[in-house]
């Protein structure tokens, strides 16, 4: 059964719509703390959640990981869910990622419902059935598809972002652009982020969501084009898991997940340049973007052995290789590319060079 993603304008009659066609016995709703205190104060009071269970863990990716995924079973299991409940997951990816990989696997699978709150679980994380926690320092090392039976996709949200947030998920729409056409990647790049337009961020939203859904639907479990959706994402997850290894020390944040692919995309369209003959214009005129509304990622040439060592990591790669996807211009995608520890280290140099 295909799932239903929807643009909401009266979240409160859309949930109700999507519970109703989930056949369930019980009722569960998944927060982090952060949209406990923000969102269930909105939502205990609608009427189809009256009689949800509300199960809360710890927020940002750092919780990520096994600790809160046997809390939620806990809790399923202690409040009485059998195979015909259903879970809601409110809040960001962290939270769409981990409870949809719950759902998935308690009683082999029950239904779930996604109701992002971030930009970037709107358009990247909640839709497409990739759900699963971080292990053992890597991200997002276990987990399977699975698609949520509904998404509601409500902007109202977005309003209550910080601006840091906000631009996390920017990065992943920047990349549906760069992977669509010349008309998306213009647009995305005239944006002001600073004093964003909402009315035609929920548009641009729209929009983003579609170039996800046409790539999921050729390829659900990621055997050819969809991975035109990791474009950013070797890098980009390198930078990740290298923040979030260092994490423990005084004054070390985890990198947010779309700045991780923000800097990523500067050393892919680099490396496209370099391998696959992406306009170089196109390149400046995107890194200048991104270089303006992310700053710089804080790495040394000393780092460069160890994030090589984690894109050896990374799903995608064999052991003896590391797998890109590059463009040779806006829309036309390049997958299965591989690049040298030597060109890898010279996209890493044109990345500091910012």
């Amino acid at each position: 059964m295909e799932q239903s993603i929807i643009i909401s304008e009266h979240l409160e009659q859309e949930l109700a719509v999507a519970i109703s066609e989930c056949e369930h016995d019980k009722l569960f709703i998944l927060f982090d703390e952060t949209t406990h205190r923000t969102c269930w104060p909105i939502l205990q009071h609608y009427v189809g959640l009256r009689t949800a269970h509300p199960i809360i863990i710890q927020a940002t990716d750092t919780h990520k990981d096994i600790a809160a995924l046997a809390h939620v079973w806990e809790e399923l299991g202690q409040h009485g869910a059998t195979r015909h409940s259903c879970l809601i997951n409110v809040g960001g990816g962290m939270v769409t990622d981990l409870g949809g990989f719950a759902a998935s696997t308690f009683k082999r699978g029950i239904n779930f419902i996604n109701v992002p709150t971030t930009l970037l679980a709107m358009v990247d994380a909640s839709v497409g059935g990739k759900t699963g926690i971080n292990f053992n320092g890597l991200k997002n090392e276990i987990g399977v598809f699975s698609d949520g039976r509904f998404v509601i996709l409500d902007t109202v949200f977005l309003k209550t972002l910080d601006e840091m947030n906000l631009r996390s998920g920017y990065a992943e729409m920047l990349k549906h652009g760069l992977i669509s056409n010349d008309m998306m990647w213009a647009q995305l790049l005239k944006f002001d982020l600073q004093q964003p337009d909402w009315q035609e961020l929920k548009q641009m939203v729209g929009d983003s969501v579609k170039v996800k859904q046409h790539v999921v639907r050729q390829d659900p479990h990621e055997h050819g084009i969809r991975k035109a959706l990791n474009l950013g994402h070797t890098f980009g997850h390198a930078f990740e898991s290298f923040t979030l290894r260092r994490a423990t020390q005084p004054d070390h944040m985890p990198l947010l997940h779309g700045y991780a692919v923000a800097f990523g995309l500067i050393c892919e369209l680099y490396l496209s340049c370099l391998k696959t003959a992406f306009p170089t214009d196109k390149m400046r005129q995107t890194v200048t973007f991104i270089r303006q509304n992310y700053g710089t990622l804080l790495i040394t040439c000393d780092d460069y052995a160890e994030l090589i060592e984690l894109m050896h990591h990374d799903k995608k790669n064999a052991a003896d290789s590391i797998n890109f996807t590059l463009l040779s211009d806006i829309g036309h995608i390049k997958i299965n590319q591989t690049a040298t520890d030597e060109e890898i280290k010279e996209c890493l140099d044109f990345l500091r060079e910012g």
